[in-house]
Protein backbone atom coordinates (compact mmCIF):
# COMPACT_ATOMS: atom_id res chain seq x y z
CA UNK A 1 0.00 0.00 0.00
CA UNK A 2 1.02 3.56 -0.46
CA UNK A 3 1.49 6.36 2.02
CA UNK A 4 -0.97 9.17 2.65
CA UNK A 5 -0.44 12.62 1.20
CA UNK A 6 1.38 13.75 4.30
CA UNK A 7 4.72 11.94 4.43
CA UNK A 8 5.61 10.98 7.99
CA UNK A 9 9.06 10.33 9.39
CA UNK A 10 10.06 7.14 11.19
CA UNK A 11 8.96 7.05 14.80
CA UNK A 12 11.41 8.23 17.41
CA UNK A 13 10.71 5.29 19.70
CA UNK A 14 12.59 2.02 19.78
CA UNK A 15 12.17 -0.83 17.33
CA UNK A 16 10.34 -2.80 20.03
CA UNK A 17 7.92 0.10 20.61
CA UNK A 18 7.22 0.22 16.89
CA UNK A 19 6.45 -3.51 16.84
CA UNK A 20 4.14 -3.15 19.84
CA UNK A 21 2.29 -0.22 18.26
CA UNK A 22 1.73 -2.32 15.14
CA UNK A 23 0.40 -5.21 17.19
CA UNK A 24 -2.06 -2.88 18.92
CA UNK A 25 -3.27 -1.42 15.62
CA UNK A 26 -3.43 -4.77 13.77
CA UNK A 27 -6.61 -5.35 11.80
CA UNK A 28 -8.78 -8.20 13.02
CA UNK A 29 -8.26 -11.47 11.16
CA UNK A 30 -11.03 -12.76 8.93
CA UNK A 31 -13.13 -15.38 10.71
CA UNK A 32 -11.61 -18.84 10.31
CA UNK A 33 -8.62 -17.54 8.33
CA UNK A 34 -5.81 -20.05 7.60
CA UNK A 35 -3.31 -20.28 10.48
CA UNK A 36 -0.04 -19.69 8.56
CA UNK A 37 -1.20 -16.35 7.21
CA UNK A 38 -2.44 -15.21 10.63
CA UNK A 39 0.00 -16.63 13.15
CA UNK A 40 3.24 -16.75 11.15
CA UNK A 41 3.12 -14.46 8.14
CA UNK A 42 1.31 -11.58 9.80
CA UNK A 43 3.75 -11.63 12.72
CA UNK A 44 6.76 -11.83 10.38
CA UNK A 45 5.30 -8.92 8.42
CA UNK A 46 4.99 -6.93 11.64
CA UNK A 47 8.72 -7.24 12.41
CA UNK A 48 9.63 -6.43 8.81
CA UNK A 49 7.25 -3.45 8.79
CA UNK A 50 8.85 -2.00 11.91
CA UNK A 51 12.31 -2.34 10.37
CA UNK A 52 11.20 -0.90 7.02
CA UNK A 53 9.47 2.03 8.68
CA UNK A 54 12.50 2.87 10.77
CA UNK A 55 14.64 2.65 7.63
CA UNK A 56 12.37 5.21 5.97
CA UNK A 57 10.92 2.91 3.30
CA UNK A 58 7.53 3.86 1.86
CA UNK A 59 4.76 1.25 1.59
CA UNK A 60 5.19 1.16 -2.20
CA UNK A 61 8.89 0.44 -1.75
CA UNK A 62 8.01 -2.43 0.57
CA UNK A 63 5.59 -3.75 -2.07
CA UNK A 64 8.42 -3.60 -4.60
CA UNK A 65 10.69 -5.61 -2.29
CA UNK A 66 7.91 -8.16 -1.86
CA UNK A 67 7.48 -8.44 -5.63
CA UNK A 68 11.25 -8.79 -6.15
CA UNK A 69 11.50 -11.77 -3.79
CA UNK A 70 8.29 -13.36 -5.06
CA UNK A 71 9.04 -13.18 -8.77
CA UNK A 72 12.63 -14.24 -8.21
CA UNK A 73 11.26 -17.39 -6.59
CA UNK A 74 8.76 -17.89 -9.41
CA UNK A 75 11.51 -17.50 -12.02
CA UNK A 76 13.71 -20.01 -10.21
CA UNK A 77 10.77 -22.42 -10.05
CA UNK A 78 10.09 -22.16 -13.79
CA UNK A 79 13.65 -22.33 -15.11
CA UNK A 80 15.70 -24.06 -12.41
CA UNK A 81 16.64 -27.73 -12.34
CA UNK A 82 14.43 -29.59 -9.83
CA UNK A 83 16.42 -30.40 -6.68
CA UNK A 84 16.15 -30.13 -2.91
CA UNK A 85 18.35 -27.04 -2.96
CA UNK A 86 16.14 -25.36 -5.56
CA UNK A 87 13.03 -26.26 -3.57
CA UNK A 88 14.40 -24.63 -0.42
CA UNK A 89 15.51 -21.54 -2.35
CA UNK A 90 12.09 -21.18 -4.03
CA UNK A 91 10.31 -21.61 -0.69
CA UNK A 92 12.50 -19.00 1.01
CA UNK A 93 12.03 -16.44 -1.78
CA UNK A 94 8.25 -16.93 -1.83
CA UNK A 95 7.95 -16.94 1.98
CA UNK A 96 10.02 -13.76 2.36
CA UNK A 97 8.03 -12.12 -0.43
CA UNK A 98 4.81 -13.09 1.34
CA UNK A 99 6.06 -11.63 4.62
CA UNK A 100 6.91 -8.32 2.92
CA UNK A 101 3.44 -8.42 1.34
CA UNK A 102 2.03 -8.44 4.88
CA UNK A 103 4.39 -5.62 5.84
CA UNK A 104 3.45 -2.98 3.26
CA UNK A 105 -0.02 -2.36 4.68
CA UNK A 106 1.39 -2.20 8.21
CA UNK A 107 3.98 0.37 7.11
CA UNK A 108 1.10 2.38 5.61
CA UNK A 109 -0.69 2.34 8.99
CA UNK A 110 2.47 3.57 10.70
CA UNK A 111 2.57 6.48 8.25
CA UNK A 112 -1.06 7.42 8.95
CA UNK A 113 -3.01 5.26 6.49
CA UNK A 114 -2.99 3.82 2.99
CA UNK A 115 -3.98 5.24 -0.38
CA UNK A 116 -5.98 4.11 -3.39
CA UNK A 117 -2.86 3.94 -5.55
CA UNK A 118 -1.15 1.75 -2.97
CA UNK A 119 -4.18 -0.50 -2.70
CA UNK A 120 -4.24 -0.81 -6.49
CA UNK A 121 -0.54 -1.70 -6.62
CA UNK A 122 -0.89 -4.29 -3.87
CA UNK A 123 -3.80 -6.07 -5.55
CA UNK A 124 -2.24 -6.01 -9.02
CA UNK A 125 0.98 -7.57 -7.72
CA UNK A 126 -1.02 -10.19 -5.82
CA UNK A 127 -3.08 -11.10 -8.88
CA UNK A 128 0.06 -11.45 -11.02
CA UNK A 129 1.69 -13.60 -8.36
CA UNK A 130 -1.27 -15.94 -7.87
CA UNK A 131 -1.55 -16.71 -11.58
CA UNK A 132 2.12 -16.82 -12.56
CA UNK A 133 3.15 -19.20 -9.76
CA UNK A 134 0.99 -21.96 -11.25
CA UNK A 135 2.19 -21.22 -14.77
CA UNK A 136 5.73 -21.60 -13.37
CA UNK A 137 4.77 -25.03 -12.04
CA UNK A 138 3.49 -25.88 -15.52
CA UNK A 139 6.82 -24.86 -17.10
CA UNK A 140 8.83 -26.68 -14.43
CA UNK A 141 6.78 -29.86 -14.81
CA UNK A 142 7.11 -29.76 -18.60
CA UNK A 143 10.87 -29.12 -18.47
CA UNK A 144 12.07 -31.30 -15.64
CA UNK A 145 9.47 -33.66 -14.15
CA UNK A 146 9.37 -37.28 -15.22
CA UNK A 147 5.59 -37.53 -15.33
CA UNK A 148 3.76 -40.77 -16.14
CA UNK A 149 1.33 -38.93 -18.43
CA UNK A 150 1.07 -35.41 -19.92
CA UNK A 151 -2.36 -35.13 -18.28
CA UNK A 152 -0.56 -34.06 -15.09
CA UNK A 153 0.17 -30.78 -16.86
CA UNK A 154 -3.54 -29.95 -16.69
CA UNK A 155 -3.33 -29.63 -12.90
CA UNK A 156 -1.33 -26.35 -12.81
CA UNK A 157 -3.45 -25.00 -15.69
CA UNK A 158 -6.64 -25.67 -13.71
CA UNK A 159 -5.02 -24.39 -10.51
CA UNK A 160 -4.20 -21.11 -12.29
CA UNK A 161 -7.89 -20.68 -13.15
CA UNK A 162 -9.02 -21.53 -9.62
CA UNK A 163 -6.52 -19.08 -8.08
CA UNK A 164 -7.55 -16.24 -10.42
CA UNK A 165 -11.28 -16.80 -9.86
CA UNK A 166 -10.84 -17.10 -6.09
CA UNK A 167 -8.86 -13.87 -5.83
CA UNK A 168 -11.23 -11.95 -8.09
CA UNK A 169 -14.27 -13.27 -6.19
CA UNK A 170 -12.90 -12.10 -2.84
CA UNK A 171 -12.09 -8.65 -4.21
CA UNK A 172 -15.51 -8.44 -5.88
CA UNK A 173 -17.26 -9.49 -2.67
CA UNK A 174 -15.63 -6.65 -0.75
CA UNK A 175 -16.41 -4.17 -3.54
CA UNK A 176 -20.10 -5.12 -3.78
CA UNK A 177 -20.51 -5.02 0.01
CA UNK A 178 -19.05 -1.51 0.05
CA UNK A 179 -21.52 -0.45 -2.67
CA UNK A 180 -24.36 -2.01 -0.68
CA UNK A 181 -23.32 -0.10 2.43
CA UNK A 182 -23.17 3.19 0.50
CA UNK A 183 -26.64 2.59 -0.97
CA UNK A 184 -28.42 1.44 2.16
CA UNK A 185 -26.25 2.45 5.10
CA UNK A 186 -26.42 -1.14 6.34
CA UNK A 187 -23.15 -2.83 7.28
CA UNK A 188 -23.07 -6.54 6.26
CA UNK A 189 -22.68 -8.90 9.20
CA UNK A 190 -19.38 -10.75 9.19
CA UNK A 191 -19.47 -14.52 9.33
CA UNK A 192 -18.23 -16.51 12.27
CA UNK A 193 -15.15 -18.68 12.27
CA UNK A 194 -13.70 -21.45 14.38
CA UNK A 195 -10.37 -23.09 15.06
CA UNK A 196 -11.56 -26.20 13.19
CA UNK A 197 -12.43 -24.13 10.11
CA UNK A 198 -9.03 -22.47 10.29
CA UNK A 199 -7.27 -25.85 10.35
CA UNK A 200 -9.37 -27.18 7.49
CA UNK A 201 -8.32 -24.20 5.39
CA UNK A 202 -4.59 -24.94 5.71
CA UNK A 203 -4.38 -26.38 2.16
CA UNK A 204 -5.85 -23.13 0.79
CA UNK A 205 -3.21 -21.03 2.55
CA UNK A 206 -0.71 -19.41 0.19
CA UNK A 207 1.97 -19.96 2.83
CA UNK A 208 1.31 -23.70 2.73
CA UNK A 209 1.65 -23.65 -1.07
CA UNK A 210 5.01 -21.92 -0.69
CA UNK A 211 6.15 -24.57 1.77
CA UNK A 212 5.19 -27.37 -0.61
CA UNK A 213 7.92 -26.32 -3.06
CA UNK A 214 10.54 -27.80 -0.74
CA UNK A 215 9.51 -31.12 -2.32
CA UNK A 216 10.92 -30.07 -5.70
CA UNK A 217 13.73 -32.50 -4.93
CA UNK A 218 11.16 -35.29 -5.34
CA UNK A 219 9.02 -34.19 -8.30
CA UNK A 220 6.57 -37.10 -8.11
CA UNK A 221 5.88 -36.42 -4.42
CA UNK A 222 5.58 -32.71 -5.14
CA UNK A 223 3.03 -33.25 -7.91
CA UNK A 224 1.01 -35.55 -5.66
CA UNK A 225 0.90 -32.94 -2.87
CA UNK A 226 0.32 -30.11 -5.36
CA UNK A 227 -2.65 -32.00 -6.81
CA UNK A 228 -4.13 -32.51 -3.33
CA UNK A 229 -3.72 -28.79 -2.62
CA UNK A 230 -5.39 -28.00 -5.96
CA UNK A 231 -8.33 -30.27 -5.15
CA UNK A 232 -8.73 -28.59 -1.75
CA UNK A 233 -8.69 -25.13 -3.33
CA UNK A 234 -11.18 -26.17 -5.99
CA UNK A 235 -13.53 -27.64 -3.40
CA UNK A 236 -13.26 -24.52 -1.26
CA UNK A 237 -14.00 -22.27 -4.24
CA UNK A 238 -17.11 -24.27 -5.16
CA UNK A 239 -18.48 -24.25 -1.61
CA UNK A 240 -17.53 -20.62 -1.02
CA UNK A 241 -19.10 -19.53 -4.32
CA UNK A 242 -22.44 -21.00 -3.28
CA UNK A 243 -22.25 -19.12 0.01
CA UNK A 244 -21.11 -15.87 -1.62
CA UNK A 245 -23.93 -16.02 -4.18
CA UNK A 246 -26.47 -16.46 -1.38
CA UNK A 247 -24.87 -13.58 0.54
CA UNK A 248 -25.31 -11.34 -2.49
CA UNK A 249 -28.94 -12.45 -2.72
CA UNK A 250 -29.53 -11.38 0.87
CA UNK A 251 -27.91 -8.02 0.16
CA UNK A 252 -30.20 -7.63 -2.88
CA UNK A 253 -33.21 -8.22 -0.62
CA UNK A 254 -31.96 -5.63 1.85
CA UNK A 255 -31.46 -3.11 -0.96
CA UNK A 256 -35.01 -3.68 -2.29
CA UNK A 257 -36.44 -3.21 1.20
CA UNK A 258 -34.48 -0.01 1.68
CA UNK A 259 -35.67 1.39 -1.65
CA UNK A 260 -39.29 0.42 -1.10
CA UNK A 261 -39.56 1.98 2.37
CA UNK A 262 -39.85 5.63 1.16
CA UNK A 263 -42.49 4.59 -1.41
CA UNK A 264 -44.55 2.86 1.27
CA UNK A 265 -44.22 5.86 3.55
CA UNK A 266 -45.48 8.23 0.85
CA UNK A 267 -48.39 5.87 0.08
CA UNK A 268 -49.41 5.80 3.74
CA UNK A 269 -49.20 9.61 3.96
CA UNK A 270 -51.47 10.08 0.91
CA UNK A 271 -54.04 7.38 1.59
CA UNK A 272 -53.87 7.29 5.33
CA UNK A 273 -53.45 3.51 5.15
CA UNK A 274 -50.25 1.49 5.41
CA UNK A 275 -49.31 -0.79 2.54
CA UNK A 276 -49.91 -4.42 3.44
Amino acid sequence: MSQTLAESRPAAGSYRQTVLSLAAAQKAAAPGAPPYSIYINRRAGRYLAAACHRAGLTPNAVSAVSAAFTFTGIGMLAFGTPSWGLGIAVWLCLAVGYAFDAADGQVARLRGGGSLSGEWLDHVVDSAKLSSIHLAVLVAAYRGFDLSTPLWLLVPVAFCVVAAVSFFSMILNDHLKEIHTLRTGAVPVKGSGSRLKSLLLIPTDYGFLCLSFILLGAPVAFMALYTVVFAANLGHLVLASVKWFRDMGRLDATTRDAHSTPTRARHALVTGRPVQ
